[in-house]
């Protein structure tokens, strides 16, 4: 049975992809820039998936909610700068650096205080104004590798 996609209006699109690249501004803007971590659960669904990997179960909202607080704790200065970002219908993916000071312990690594900049790609699936879904994250190799070179 072949699979068919009806395109909405292109109006409809703009409409959507606005009010989504205008929903993970406030996101960034609130979680990361004001470090409100308790603003994560006006953005993400009680459903939430955060996929990591296809090897392992996506995370729920407590789970991605200890991920950032482990992120903001090992970054406490942990900026993200939007660089990119591409909206149709119900998904939005984004390119972002990441940049931040090693304070904390990091994936098993004691604190450098090595300043790390990093590349994050990320696609989120958005429903009534929420993230639904969201797939991809930072350059964990590159991360690491920069934790590691000090």
């Amino acid at each position: 049975m072949p699979v068919t996609w009806e395109r909405t209006s292109a109006k409809e699109d703009e409409i959507s992809a606005a009010e989504n690249t205008a929903l993970l501004s406030r996101y960034i803007k609130e979680v990361w820039v004001d470090a409100d971590v308790g603003a994560v659960r006006r953005f993400l669904s009680p459903e939430f998936k955060r996929h990591l990997s296809p090897r392992v179960e996506p995370l729920g909202i407590e789970a991605q909610i200890e991920r950032l607080v482990g992120f903001r704790r090992a970054f406490p200065d942990v900026t993200i700068v939007v660089d990119d970002v591409v909206g149709e219908g119900d998904r939005i993916a984004f390119r972002s650096t990441m940049t931040g000071t090693h304070l904390g312990d990091f994936a098993g690594i004691p604190p450098t205080g090595s300043r790390i900049t990093v590349s994050l790609v990320d696609i989120i699936r958005i429903e009534h104004g929420v993230f639904v879904e969201q797939w991809g994250g930072p350059d964990m190799s590159d991360l690491i590798g920069q934790l590691r070179a000090t």
